[in-house]
């Protein structure tokens, strides 16, 4: 597994399921001057896999006010991410999403990203990348642990945070709460932030 954090996020272009079922030729530059929340998944029709991009999909509104543009990608076929959408949810479906699903069958982006799995499919990795096309953050899970789809918000709004303030998040930091002003020697701040 590389790391990719402070480096260009590798570039793809791929078919994707797009959010109206519609099959659509998408790049990762198409999404320059947003930040890009890329998350990895093994394989569609699985266990663990529908639980988080439901959260995902669940918490788009969210993500939308941060400017976040999420797109979900496995090493299934486009075709495949239709069949799954089209199952509803209750059925063990993924029905209504809202966001692109990418397909990679031929492993380029999976590779690129450094988290193909020794089986051929993705390890469950989260790439933030910011609007310049930098990777901000990277995690990666085996397959059998799910992610926290809180955390990852979390992780946005501190790198905007950062970006806006100048300042830095310590551990545990949420919104609203103090920065630490390194040009102050580390001194929070006594002013809490919105």
């Amino acid at each position: 597994m590389s790391i990719l954090v402070m480096k260009p996020a590798p570039n793809f272009k791929t078919w994707a399921l797009m959010p109206n079922s519609t099959f659509k030729e998408i790049s990762l530059t198409d999404y320059r001057g947003k930040y890009v929340l890329l998350f990895f998944y093994p394989f569609d029709f699985t266990f663990v896999c529908p639980t988080e991009i439901i959260a995902f999909s669940d918490a788009m509104p969210e993500f939308e006010k941060l400017n976040v543009q999420i797109l979900a990608c496995s090493v299934d076929s486009h075709f495949t991410h239709f069949a799954w959408t089209s199952v509803e949810r209750k059925e063990g479906g993924i029905k209504g999403i809202q966001f692109p699903i990418l397909a990679d069958v031929k492993h380029t982006i999976t590779e690129s990203y450094g988290i193909l799995s020794d089986e051929g499919s993705a390890l469950r990795g989260v790439f933030l990348i910011n609007k310049d096309g930098i990777v901000i953050h990277q995690t990666v899970n085996a397959p059998p642990i799910g992610r926290n789809i809180d955390e990852e918000l979390r992780t946005v709004k501190a790198l905007q945070f950062y970006e806006k303030r100048g300042e830095v998040c310590p551990a545990n930091w949420q919104e609203g709460q103090n920065g630490i002003d390194v040009n102050n020697k580390g001194v929070y701040f006594s002013k809490k932030y919105e």
